[in-house]
């Protein structure tokens, strides 16, 4: 249950990013009505994941997986879900998808480059992080200084994101639930 109202006041500048969040998303985020309780941080923070999300330096693919290593990490039910259905629409297994929270009892599923991303977002998430010269040097053969960078940055919003909604108390949205395969919804 969340900790905070989900319904903010009805602001001219709540209500348009509510019109937004129903036509991109199908519904309103619950982050999007915890924002909306302080017009300021509302604005900021949606022009913010705007920008983030027009970055390309990085497999889109590859990011979608740090940022559910990170969700999963800190544990936000809500990051999850919705990172799921996010990763899901970028075309990632179900299976793999699945295996992110163990990643490291599902090695087969992923390719030395994505365990190397998984390893590298949850050392980043710990706290204090446990990021190594070894894993930053073998990320940026693998990847180059841009998408490395890229990557950092989106591990970092990650635990904004899971931070904030975890601390709010917002739990999963029914996201994952609209993900479809073979006409089956997916369990996970």
């Amino acid at each position: 249950m969340a900790r905070i109202s989900l319904t903010p006041p009805r602001t001219l500048v709540y209500r348009i990013a509510e019109w937004y969040s129903k036509r991109v998303y199908g519904d309103v985020l619950d982050p999007g009505k915890v924002y909306g309780h302080n017009t300021k941080v509302l604005l900021a923070y949606a022009g913010f994941e705007r920008k983030v999300a027009k970055w390309n330096a990085l497999d889109q693919r590859l990011g979608r997986l740090a940022v559910m290593a990170s969700a999963a990490r800190i544990g936000c039910s809500w990051c999850m879900d919705f990172g799921y259905w996010e990763a899901h629409t970028s075309g990632i297994p179900q299976e793999k998808l699945r295996a992110v929270p163990m990643w490291r009892e599902r090695r087969e599923l992923f390719s030395p480059l994505e365990l190397s991303v998984l390893e590298y977002a949850e050392a980043m998430t710990e706290t204090e992080p446990t990021v190594t010269d070894e894993m930053v040097a073998g990320l940026l053969k693998q990847l180059g200084e841009p998408a490395f960078v890229e990557l950092t940055a989106l591990v970092a919003v990650e635990n904004l994101r899971s931070r904030v909604n975890s601390a709010v108390g917002l739990v999963g949205q029914g996201f994952k639930d609209r993900c479809e395969v073979r006409g089956v919804t997916s369990k996970m």
